[in-house]
């Protein structure tokens, strides 16, 4: 690996989406330091990774940037440059997940980004940059959803884990994360050509999404210890009559949508908690236990062989997003940004 680059070249390629006619257009091109948004530390970007976050803005099919024009991208890894805090150095290896990044402020879709020091994470030893990627934001909500259940009493005994949009890469990560936890796991899913790849990832249940009763009483009859919901809509109400008492949900995605139809009867005669997981601005010394444990006893297996086994260059992102939007994606996608780092 050679050393980064101590300078900023005066142009270098970003991926930036523009708003034209009150819709938006992702180019390609070149930029300026002077074009991002304002940060205390600049990162020589050696990977980002593609989030349904990321899908929605790069194609316009949902409102994420406050502003524009803005480079894309809510995670990168790489190679500190220059810093204005005296926590992070020229040289350091880190990690920016969250903090608005690639909504408000300019994102990881670059090969230069300026970002808040408050967004940074110095890179965990049991990382690499790349590997920092294959989890990225999406990691890192799938942990947080676990460290959030086990702080409200989930245990394995309680029952199986349902895990809804298993193929994505919040799901996916959530399979492998839950399993190596010690729960039973079930994927939820509408893909019957994923059942290997769920299984490898270590689903002890494929359940056909289609196949379901999700039923219209206040109450279904209790069939899961817990959930992870990447859906929302009736997929959440189902889960929510259908968890045993005292399980929890985590609500980590809206992909079918963001309506919640359902009463109060399963809180209050099941004790089931629906836990909201926000990972963009949760407390940061959250952040840096749950970075400290995905780099070594909650690190997935088969990390970049089997979850994001594919990466692909900064010129590739607008059709990857278009087939995760589609619901064609499995897994993750890393973005290469930097060669040599």
């Amino acid at each position: 690996m050679t050393s980064p680059a101590t300078e900023v070249p005066a142009t270098f390629k970003a991926l930036r989406i523009h708003q034209v006619d009150k819709k938006t257009e992702a180019r390609l091109e070149a930029i300026t330091l002077a074009d991002l948004s304002a940060g205390q530390v600049v990162i020589r970007v050696a990977y980002s990774s593609i989030n349904y976050k990321d899908a929605l803005a790069v194609t316009g099919k949902g409102r994420i940037m406050r502003g524009y024009p803005k480079v894309a991208g809510i995670d990168l890894s790489g190679i500190v440059v220059s810093s204005e805090v005296p926590d992070y150095k020229p040289g350091d290896k880190v990690v920016v997940t969250g903090g608005n990044v690639g909504e408000q402020f300019d994102g990881g879709f670059a090969e230069y980004a300026r970002v808040p020091a408050e967004a940074v994470v110095r890179l965990p030893a049991g990382l690499s940059l790349h590997e920092a990627m294959a989890l990225g934001t999406a990691g890192y909500t799938a942990a947080l959803a676990l460290r959030r259940m086990l702080e409200n009493h989930q245990r394995p005994d309680l029952g199986t884990i349902a895990i809804t949009g298993p193929t994505g890469g919040v799901g996916s990560i959530a399979i492998s994360l839950f399993k190596r936890a010690g729960f039973t796991v079930a994927a939820i899913t509408g893909k019957p050509g994923a059942e290997k790849y769920l299984r490898d990832l270590g689903a002890d249940e494929i359940v056909d999404r289609n196949t379901l009763d999700m039923g219209s009483k206040p109450l279904e009859a209790a069939r899961w210890g817990g959930a992870v919901d990447n859906l929302g809509g009736d997929t959440l109400a189902y889960l929510a009559r259908t968890v045993k008492p005292w399980g929890s949900i985590g609500a980590v995605g809206l992909a079918q949508a963001p309506t919640l139809n359902t009463t109060v009867i399963p809180f209050i005669l099941r004790g089931v908690s629906l836990l909201g997981i926000f990972s963009v601005e949760c407390p940061r010394s959250w952040r840096l236990a749950i970075w400290e444990r995905l780099a070594s006893d909650w690190k997935p297996e088969g990390l970049l062989s089997l979850i994001a086994p594919k990466t692909v260059p900064l010129e590739e992102v607008a059709t990857v997003a278009e087939e995760l939007v589609a619901g064609k994606a499995q897994g993750r996608t890393v973005v290469r940004i930097a060669d040599d780092l």
